[in-house]
């Protein structure tokens, strides 16, 4: 029998159930026929959704006529930790969950079934889109259920750089076009722009604005550590490529320097004073503004302002991602390769009333009829066939492209997170992309003012700026921040303590005196270590040589 959380973790998850929201019972309309006369599956996600459209789109009816099945979502925008504690707590689950990190904690409870037998007896499309790849999707060694089934894109060609430091088109034109390669390089440009236009539109000109709402310090303020360092994101972690050894990557000697760059932007008044008291909602405000010149962001992050600034008009207050670091010697490992991440996707709980209709309700997203929904839309309505091949009419793409809330009013894309899908560049039956994406649809995107810059660049492409993917060996572990683990267990107790470390003394690293962030830094190496810090290494250590075994057996 799987072990349980703690008597004492459950009570206390309960109380806060019943002091918070109160004793509820089960909907009896779970996995049952609506009004509508279909199936509806309630869903957690522990993502928000900003384009969700109540399957009420052309697109999400087109699916539920085709699969008698509709969603009834809940999207958490805190990570979905808490509530997925109050879930094992309660005992009481969704249909299906998308845990992200929580997996752990749902297995570890018997909140997920098994889906070996599931995806084998009614899941072809499944078992076709993974694939090699199903060996990944194993639990453990130990355990070889398939509890959760990847959501990230098979075998995709990454046309787009994901990771970056963000600089406003109209610094990079008003300078002349510099080269963007170092930390460097970075701060001249804000430094010389704000100096010049000390403000916008009536409102102080903002050097280089981060983020640190909650879990987000990891995506803005400290993931950016490992890239402008040359190595690419683990999570918490950096692994050694050659023996598997885990060590919390604030340890590096190089990330030290980063964080003191920071410190020193800071000093400069180079840095928004907000960095670190904004919340995600005051950071794509103060961005769609136009007033921030400069972003340490990964694109998805920052992709709602990006898209706001694009409908006011306002392209050159948009961002293009540089692959600046440290120094010219280190490279920007954004398109090495990690192979297929398994281990973050969708399950089915144990409360689904009907797992074979969920089952084939996933395969069917799967499927090429769903994928093509999915990214091209309705044949007649989104796209047309020409010569046997899908095109996509320039009003459409236009739409697709200047149209923020298209997502939601055509319903293209808005379940492609529930399911796995191919990549970009994979051929379908016909030869042609399963996803609209190409170099050429990229290019076609950029805005006038984008391939202007890009042109005086000499590259075509944002990612011709970056060190490509042959520069860089393949990650056999994938990626060490996807390994699940029960959020009880002693690894993620002692990574929970690392982190609140983190979350606090980061910042002030930061913020203090440049004179004293030698002692600052030091310090909160030294109080990590007292947490536990080196007790989580060894055992994050183990599940990542756990892994290289399993995915390699």
């Amino acid at each position: 029998m799987k072990k349980r959380m703690s008597k004492i973790t459950l009570l206390l998850a309960a109380c806060f159930v019943l002091i918070v929201s109160g004793c509820t019972s089960k909907s009896n309309s779970e996995g049952e026929k609506n009004k509508e006369g279909l199936t509806e599956f309630t869903l957690f996600s522990a993502d928000p959704h900003s384009q969700w459209d109540d399957m009420g789109s052309p697109v999400s009816k087109v699916v539920k006529e085709k699969t008698g099945v509709t969603l009834k979502p809940e999207f958490d925008v805190n990570g979905g930790d808490q509530k997925i504690a109050l879930m094992v707590a309660s005992g009481e689950y969704p249909d299906l969950i998308t845990p992200k990190g929580g997996a752990g904690t749902l297995v570890e409870a018997g909140a997920l079934i098994d889906l070996t037998d599931l995806i084998e007896e009614h899941a072809p499309n499944l078992k076709k889109i993974y694939g090699d790849y199903m060996n990944r999707l194993k639990w453990s060694s130990k355990d070889e259920s398939i509890y959760i089934l990847p959501t990230t894109p098979v075998d995709t060609q990454y046309f787009s750089p994901g990771h970056g430091v963000g600089l406003q088109h109209s610094v990079v034109k008003e300078l002349g076009f510099p080269e963007i390669k170092t930390l460097k390089d970075y701060e001249n440009a804000i430094k010389q722009y704000k100096e010049k236009y000390p403000e916008v539109n009536g409102q102080p000109t903002i050097g280089l604005s981060l983020l640190a709402d909650d879990w987000r310090i990891m995506i803005s303020t400290t993931n950016p550590a490992f890239w402008t360092t040359g190595v690419s994101d683990d999570g918490e972690f950096y692994v050694d490529p050659k023996t598997y050894e885990a060590i919390f990557h604030y340890k590096r000697p190089e990330e030290k320097e980063y964080f003191r760059w920071l410190n020193h932007m800071n000093a400069e008044g180079l840095l928004d004073p907000e960095s670190f008291v904004q919340k995600y909602d005051q950071y794509l405000a103060k961005l769609s503004s136009g007033r921030v010149l400069g972003i340490i962001d990964d694109d998805w992050q920052f992709a709602e302002a990006q898209r706001s600034l694009r409908e006011q008009g306002l392209h050159d207050k948009m961002y293009g991602l540089y692959p600046a670091t440290l120094n010219e010697d280190m490279k920007h490992a954004n398109f090495q390769d990690a192979g297929y991440l398994a281990g973050w996707g969708i399950g089915i709980t144990v409360d689904c009333k009907d797992p074979v209709a969920a089952i084939k309700f996933l395969d069917y997203l799967a499927s090429e009829e769903g994928q093509m929904l999915q990214n091209w839309g309705i044949e007649g309505e989104h796209y047309t066939i020409e010569d046997g091949k899908r095109v996509i009419s320039d009003e459409e793409m236009d739409k697709r492209n200047n149209n923020a809330n298209y997502v939601k009013e055509t319903g293209i894309g808005v379940l492609k997170g529930f399911a796995p899908s191919y990549g970009d560049g994979v051929l379908d039956s016909n030869g042609q992309t399963y996803t609209i994406a190409s170099p050429e649809q990229v290019k076609d995107s950029y805005t006038d003012v984008e391939k202007e810059v890009l042109s005086n660049l000499g590259v075509e492409m944002w990612r011709d700026l970056y060190p490509q993917k042959d520069e860089f060996p393949v990650k056999p572990w994938g990626v060490a921040f996807n390994i699940q683990v029960p959020s009880d267990s002693d690894l993620a107790l002692i990574e929970q303590k690392v982190l609140d470390i983190v979350k606090k003394r980061i910042p002030e690293a930061i913020l203090a005196k440049p004179a004293d962030f030698d002692k600052i830094y030091d310090s909160f190496l030294k109080e990590i270590d007292k947490a536990g810090a080196k007790e989580a290494e060894a055992m994050r250590t183990e599940l990542i040589k756990e892994r290289v075994e399993l995915w390699n057996n």
